[in-house]
């Protein structure tokens, strides 16, 4: 179990990081905006982002494998875990669902709003499902197979929504400067439906730290009895 589990981690911090590293050197004509500096333009999705914080996340996990612990209950938690298990619950979990489950059910309704496809020719299926299936699927693998202890749930949704509000900060900057929305539903949304809009993701994602809290304690009720006992 600690051999798969070491490789697991590795594998897919791999996958995510040369992901991203792979995704920065093509050639994508339909995403390279006139006068954008940011990385090749892809800086400005939060797939991207997702796509280095799962990588990042995964990394922290293989380090905690050698240098922390994935005891259950242990007597002394190293910084290294507490950091892993901080990630996971605020950011790495809700983040990679909201991904996911945002991007495939634009796809569905309409993927002109979400993925055109003019990028067909230049975005490979592998990379499309890394970004946007992987990390779900590698997420949920996850929780299921090392425990965790979430933080208060004001500390891992408070840490959620900061990270959601830079980067709502973020889009607008870009679209400040370039004079275009990084995402094509957001150019057929007038203001009064843009707040909406953001507002509903905003609370689709913390449902979505709420579901992975849930998810969490039932699938390691025994270990969380166990923990508050110690």
């Amino acid at each position: 179990m600690k051999m798969l589990r070491n490789i697991f981690h590795l594998a897919s911090s791999l996958s995510f990081l040369v992901s991203f590293w792979y995704d920065q050197g093509l050639d994508i004509p339909p995403l390279q905006w006139k006068g954008d500096t940011f990385m090749r333009g892809r800086l400005k999705f939060l797939t991207i982002w997702d796509l280095l914080l799962q990588g990042f996340f995964f990394a922290i996990c293989l380090l905690n494998d050698f240098i922390g612990t994935n005891e259950n209950v242990p007597k002394r938690i190293p910084l290294i875990r507490k950091i892993k298990d901080l990630i996971l619950a605020s950011l790495a979990f809700p983040l990679a669902n909201f991904v996911a489950l945002t991007f495939w059910g634009l796809y569905l309704v309409d993927r002109e709003l979400i993925f055109p496809k003019a990028l067909d020719p230049y975005f490979p299926t592998w990379l499309n499902h890394v970004m946007h299936t992987n990390i779900a699927v590698f997420i949920l693998i996850e929780l299921f197979t090392s425990f965790r202890k979430y933080p208060s749930r004001k500390q891992g949704i408070g840490i959620l929504v900061a990270f959601m509000a830079v980067y709502l900060v973020w889009i607008h900057i870009i679209h400040s400067y370039t004079g275009m929305w990084v995402y094509p539903i957001l150019e057929v949304l007038n203001l009064p439906l843009r707040i909406v809009f953001f507002a509903v993701l905003l609370g689709f994602t913390i449902a979505l730290y709420i579901l992975g809290e849930r998810l969490n304690g039932l699938v390691w009720r025994k270990q969380l009895k166990d923990l508050k006992k110690a």
